[in-house]
């Protein structure tokens, strides 16, 4: 399962014809895989904590590895929002271990965070399977205490991830769920409401003219605040 252009993405997987992948507001499956930290079961291990789990393609790859240098410049970023960083290699854990030997060596860089050994039935689970060749893409998901996936990135193998991306997607989740908002395009730095968040649009017509009244706005549908604890 190669594309000519990439024969290093070359992995010994098969696309299954039962239907895989999840979706945003799912339960994360179960999986029970060994990683360069130990045996690890998803999600159960990280019950009450955010995680964020980014797949690769394969280890010894060049893309996949200027990603977990990216991924690992932001691993204190997202601890400091209480949030795990997991990553996800279609090789066995012993070539993790040697991966991240070389990457130490050569480019000075000791990975943080733990690499799973991912399978066959992985890639089905998690629909990573693109139509284009039947080969691998690169996925993030972001998952809440509860298990629930909140957000999932897909990007084609030829194309490497932007971490920071990962870390703005965690501050407004957290920020939406927590106080019931929604988040402008580029929050926080918004062009047009700068770090202030949008209000729900009301449902009726009171709620419309009292949304007004306790709101900055545009219209009854277009309010907004400032965070109250800035």
């Amino acid at each position: 399962m190669t594309d000519d252009n990439f024969p290093y993405c070359k992995v010994d997987l098969y696309k299954s014809n039962k239907k895989s992948g999840i979706s945003i507001g799912e339960q994360f499956p179960e999986l029970e895989l060994h990683s360069t930290k130990g045996f690890l079961k998803l999600p159960k291990e990280f019950k009450r904590k955010w995680f964020v789990l980014f797949t690769l393609i394969a280890d010894f790859t060049p893309v996949c590895t200027t990603e977990l240098a990216g991924f690992n410049d932001i691993f204190e970023k997202l601890e400091e929002m209480d949030c795990v960083l997991l990553s996800l290699s279609f090789d066995q854990v012993y070539s993790h271990i040697k991966w991240i030997e070389w990457i130490k060596q050569n480019l000075e860089i000791e990975i943080k965070f733990p690499i799973l050994a991912g399978n066959n039935k992985t890639a089905n689970m998690l629909g990573l399977f693109s139509e284009f060749g039947n080969n691998l893409v690169r996925a993030t998901y972001i998952v809440d205490p509860k298990g629930i996936v909140r957000s999932i990135h897909f990007y084609p193998q030829e194309i490497g991830r932007f971490p920071e991306e990962i870390v703005r997607s965690m501050n407004a989740l957290q920020v939406a769920i927590d106080d019931d908002v929604l988040m402008p395009v580029n929050w926080p730095e918004n062009a047009m409401l700068g770090r202030k968040v949008l209000m729900r649009p009301p449902t009726d017509e009171d709620s419309a003219l009292e949304a007004m009244e306790q709101h900055e706005n545009h219209d009854w549908w277009f309010c907004y605040k400032s965070l109250e604890y800035e």
